[in-house]
This record gives structure tokens, sequence and C-alpha cells, in this order.
């Protein structure tokens, strides 16, 4: 019988400083061997071209380690696919470079996929905040917003364990989130096109438009360093996350949810301008950065972006489309056991 392969893919681009502490966490884990004793782990970091000495420190601090170095930007999409088709692992690990593990992380989470049914093929973490390792950055994986937005269960509140009873879940976040190489196989990598951000909501919902199913795995707790990367608040993420949703929407979305959407983008739009006006949420510090002028570019830069890319988006939507095994009425049902309203997407940061 061959032993099982975990392999964790890390992307990376100027995060020296913070690749240190990840991958110190990683190390010291507490073996899961105890749960899957013939489990192996590999470790594969993409580099994405930085300049801040994140390929030298790797080199020189951890030769073991298996490293892709990319000449430039190529974006986390595609540093993750890069990552993915050059492991050897039944399961995939993709994690954040912000990130630091639990000591048990590692076995809580291998436990979980060895104990899940074959149809399982997602299995979401606890993620934590790094600053204050009592507010939840994501418990339960990603929750949907109709027009295809998603934002982490729970984001901003404190953990009392209020999310840890969940078991069958949306979908995870890519932050720290666990997939099956043979789910891959059949549904796909991530959707290059879209670069950063909202890439882990698109695969999770083509793999749930197949009949995979994700779970909940409270029990591997990481901790997250939010937006450390991108940069918070920044243009570039409010440019991504906006353009990418309606990615989201357009390739995947029953026609009667993309037709009924433009209500809900609107409606979030006037929070989204309410939160502004009232100095709370992500679009009022993002305004501040920009101008409420430069948040208005960004948005008819994006609405211009689709429009360019719309005949590849409908290409791609066909297949989804012709290959799903879910009802219409399946999708709906998530909405409402996986969903998240107007007001809890605009009024946290």
């Amino acid at each position: 019988m061959s032993r099982p392969l975990m392999s964790i893919v890390i992307a990376n681009w100027n995060g020296k400083a913070l690749l240190k502490p990840c991958l110190e966490s990683i190390f010291v884990q507490n073996h899961p061997t105890a749960i899957l004793p013939q489990t192996r782990f590999e470790i594969i970091i993409v580099d994405n071209g930085s300049t801040d000495g994140s390929v030298a420190f790797i080199e020189k601090t951890h030769p073991e380690l298996r490293l892709i170095k990319n000449p430039q930007n190529l974006g986390f999409a595609k540093a993750n696919n890069q990552g993915i088709l050059a492991s050897k692992g039944e399961f995939i690990l993709t994690l954040n470079n912000d990130t630091v593990l639990d000591k048990n992380f590692l076995a809580a989470l291998m436990g979980a996929a060895a104990d899940s049914e074959p149809h399982v093929g997602m299995w979401a973490t606890k993620i934590l905040s790094l600053s204050d390792k009592t507010i939840i950055d994501s418990v339960g994986g990603l929750l949907l917003y109709p027009d295809g937005l998603a934002r982490g269960r729970g984001r901003l509140e404190r953990d009392n364990s209020q999310y840890d009873a969940l078991r069958k879940i949306l979908l995870p976040s890519a932050c720290a989130a666990l997939y099956r190489k043979k789910m891959l196989d059949e549904v796909g990598l991530f959707d290059e096109d879209f670069f950063a951000y909202c890439e882990d909501t698109d695969l999770g919902l083509r793999a749930r438009l197949l009949g995979w199913d994700a779970v909940n795995v409270p029990g591997a707790v990481c901790f997250h360093s939010y937006s450390a990367t991108g940069g918070d608040y920044s243009t570039f993420k409010a440019y991504h996350v906006e353009r990418n949703r309606a990615y989201v929407l357009i390739k995947n979305f029953p026609l009667s949810r993309i037709l009924s959407s433009p209500f809900h983008t609107l409606r979030r739009y006037a929070k989204q301008l309410s939160s502004i006006r009232s100095g709370k949420g992500a679009s009022s510090r993002i305004a501040k950065k920009t101008g409420k002028s430069g948040l208005f570019f960004i948005f008819i830069k994006v609405y211009f972006a689709v429009i360019i890319n719309l005949p590849t988006l409908l290409k791609k939507r066909r297949i989804i489309q012709r290959r799903r095994t879910v009802a219409e009425s399946e999708f709906s049902q998530w909405l409402l056991t996986d969903g998240i309203s107007a007001e809890e997407l605009t009024q946290k940061d």
C-alpha cells in the first residue's frame, strides 16, 4: 500500500519576513503519524519574482525545499497552479505565506481527510487573526453573496467556538485549504485569469457544481496576517475583488441568478456608499486612500475589463454549465445556508 502524501504549496511575493514564521510553524508540527501513520509531506514554494531576498533566504536556510522561481509576479492563481502541477501528493494544502500554523494543524487536517467520504474534495480550516488570536478571520469556509462576492464566515467576530459544530460547508478559503488531488484533476485548477482574489470561490463553486463536497475542520487552526502581501484596503485588491466576483458570477451562477444579480449589486453599492459616509467598513478605508473619484474609476475599470473579457468568460461558462450535475434549486439552497447579507459584507473591514 502506497503512503499518502500531502503537498504543501506556498505562493510567495516579497514575503521574506513572512516566510520564516510560516515555515517554522510547519517544521514544529506535532507529527500527524499518530492519526495517519503513513503520512508524508513535501513543501513547494513558488516565488513570484520577489525582489526582497526571498529566494536567497529559502536557498540558504531551507535548501531541501522544492523552489519554483518565476521571473516576475504571475499572480496567486498561477503560482499555486505551478505548485500543484509540480506536486506528487494525493492531497494539496494551499497555504498563504502570511499564515502561522498551530502545532496540531496538520494532524487535525489529515485526520479529517482520512475520515472523509470519497466525494469530499475540500477541507476548510479555522483561520484566526495573527494580531489577535481570539478574533476570527474565517471559520467554516466562505459565505456567498448573490452577485458572486464572498467573505469568510464569522470574520472579525470573537472566537467562542460558535462555528466549530459545522460539518458540511460551501467551500474553503485557499488561504489555508486542503484539496483532494483527484478532485482537482476532474474540476481543474485555479483560473489564472483571476490573477489574485476570488479564485478560491470560483474553484470551490466549480467543484460543488460537479458534486464534490466541502467540510469544516475546526481543529486545524492557523493564524493569518490579513492582506499582508496584497495590501490592506489597496486599490489593487479593490479592483481585483470587484472584477473577479463578476467573473465568478458569470462562470458559475444559474442564468436566473445572473439576471437578478444587478439588484443585489446595486444594494451592495448603496450599502458601501453608506459605509463611506459613516466612515465604517473597508470601502470607507479605500475611499480615504483614493478619494471618492478614485473609487469610481476603479469600478469603471472593472466593468470595462468584464466587457472586454466577456467572450472568454462565456466560453468558460458553457463548459462549466454543460458539465454540472447540481440542480439550480440546490444552488439556491447554498445561498440560504451559506449566504451573506449586503450589510455584513459592507459594514465590516
